[in-house]
């Protein structure tokens, strides 16, 4: 930036005044090459302040403020803070930030707060005062107030103080995310204002637990580092051919020896609520069930000739769906969340060339039903439609793999079922487009950039956090091809996947090094889907920082 400096007579007071005056111009140009975010698209989306732009404002544009006279301390103007995932917006001001002191204290407005405030104050060495309206310098202030989106928040760090105010409880807890990190990577919260919220409203990280047995305090570390990058949802898959890993009361026979149990996962899913995570369960049927056939032979699916068919489940018998039913309203009441997912991929009796021919007891049960030319598919989409019933009636909201969902059957799968998207290598495989084209809402779990396979296996490779950063969007659905634009609006979010095919590829500790940037990549993109401001290099470094 160019120094303007005063030309005079060759006197020395003069030229003594003129080294001051440059001194003092230097000091105020540390804060004018700084980034400042507002929305450059209507949306949201950050846009970058030039130094230009900045530097007008410090050195005689209009709005330059005339620095105090000696002896008042004068501060650059503040820099936006440097966070996972980046803060939307920051008006930059002037001041010295806040930083933590031994006797600060945080105070709430609302006693529902109460957790969001003792948990920042523990983080931060403070004081949690609970319910107070004076004011003290120091003071971290979290409130309830506004409206729009319950996830947004709005942070302000002014006069030695810093106040955290959103619509919802989720939206105040994202705000202290903030705050947390701020302090933890720079040490002090930069003066201004952060106005923050998520471009999507699901940013999830799915677990299989079924063919890997993940520790309880495994999970729970998980938890905490999703409620730091302000994920909120965490899919457990529990039920699988290799195991049924939570333990059971209608159906203690199915439960494989390394399980959960339910007062473990009620630790799990209340940890995950104080971290404003929904718990997703996943009891994927009618394929991937070899667990729960294991207990039960009689209801294993079985070919013309006997031959019976791994992991399926015989639809045709009343008994198969009673005992998923009763899987389904057991674990109602263990997992409280809005959301559940039930599967519906891969039934093997769907992967032959003739399913009519190869399973004849189900196309007998598919025309008994459905009418003469109903075929083994609209029998399994009537499954999948029936469970997604039983669980609708605990008020959840569901979704299925998009290989569960078929295409040209006479049984149309209900209208309210969401698309989990992850694969177009299914047989008769279709574009995410054919599900937005038909209004579906449709989540992101693409494979070739969000699943991490443990061992690699077929074309899987482990993701890494560069391409889901530079080159994935919640657009990308299948490859790398974004769908078009208007179908943004239906597109909720995603989900980061761990499967556990090889179990011992990898120890719980290589996993979690393993994801750690992925999941940072993919939680930056969910929350702002836009060029991220950092390169892939500083993002990384900045991460290292944050820890």
């Amino acid at each position: 930036m160019n120094q303007h400096r005063r030309r005079g007579s060759a006197q020395q007071g003069i030229r003594k005044r003129a080294v001051v005056a440059a001194a003092f111009a230097g000091t105020v140009a540390l804060g004018t090459g700084v980034a400042v975010w507002a929305s450059a698209d209507g949306g949201g989306g950050p846009a970058r302040q030039s130094s230009a732009e900045a530097s007008r404002h410090v050195s005689g544009g209009p709005a330059a403020q005339t620095p105090s006279p000696s002896p008042s301390r004068s501060y650059p103007l503040s820099q936006a803070p440097r966070t996972i995932p980046a803060v939307r917006t920051h008006t930059a001001a002037r001041g010295p930030g806040w930083k933590p002191r031994s006797g600060e204290r945080v105070v709430v407005g609302d006693a529902k707060l109460a957790d969001e405030g003792r948990l920042v104050a523990k983080e931060l060495g403070l004081a949690y005062a609970g319910q107070k309206k004076d004011v003290r310098a120091g003071d971290v202030r979290l409130a309830l107030g506004g409206g729009g989106d319950r996830e947004s928040y709005t942070m302000t760090v002014r006069d030695g103080r810093v106040d955290i105010s959103g619509p919802g409880e989720a939206g105040v807890f994202y705000g202290t995310r903030t705050l947390k990190q701020e302090v933890h990577g720079g040490g002090t919260a930069p003066e201004g204002v952060v106005r923050d919220g998520p471009a999507k409203p699901v940013r999830g990280f799915m677990l299989d637990i079924a063919r890997k047995p993940y520790s309880e305090s495994w999970i729970e570390d998980r938890i905490r580092e999703l409620g730091d990058l302000k994920f909120n949802e965490l899919g457990l898959h529990f039920s699988d051919d290799q195991a049924f890993r939570i333990e059971s009361s209608s159906h203690p026979e199915i439960v494989s020896r390394d399980h959960l149990t339910k007062a473990q996962v009620k630790r799990i899913v209340d940890l995950a609520n104080s971290r404003h995570i929904t718990v997703v369960p996943e009891i994927d049927s009618p394929g991937h069930l070899g667990a729960v056939i294991a207990a039960h032979p009689d209801l294993q699916l079985r070919n013309a000739s006997g031959v019976a068919t791994r992991g399926a489940v015989d639809i045709s018998k009343d008994a198969s769906a009673k005992l998923v039913d009763d899987l389904l309203n057991e674990y109602a009441g263990l997992f409280p969340g809005g959301q559940w997912h039930l599967g519906g991929d891969e039934y093997q009796a769907l992967t032959v060339k003739n399913p009519q021919a190869s399973y004849p007891q189900l196309a007998a049960a598919a025309r008994q039903r459905y009418g003469a030319g109903a075929t083994v598919a609209d029998l399994t989409t009537g499954w999948l439609n029936d469970r997604a019933a039983t669980v609708r009636a605990h008020g959840r909201t569901v979704r299925a793999w998009n290989d569960g969902f078929f295409r040209g059957t006479s049984v149309r799968p209900a209208e309210d079922l969401r698309v989990a998207y992850w694969t177009g290598k299914e047989i008769g495989a279709r574009q995410p487009a054919e599900y937005l084209g038909a209004g579906r809402k449709v989540l992101n779990y693409n494979d070739e950039f969000l699943y991490y396979v443990l061992g690699q296996p077929q074309t899987f490779v482990y993701p890494t956090g560069q391409r889901i950063y530079e080159r994935w969007n919640p657009r990308v659905l299948r490859g790398t091809t974004a769908v078009p634009a208007r179908y943004d609006g239906q597109i909720p979010g995603g989900s980061f996947a761990v499967w556990s095919d090889f179990p011992n590829a990898q120890t719980e500790a290589q996993v979690a090094a393993g994801i750690r940037m992925p999941l940072r990549a993919t939680v930056q993109k969910l929350w702002d889907p836009g060029r991220p401001a950092l390169t892939w290099a500083e993002f990384r470094k900045l991460a290292d920082r944050l820890g």
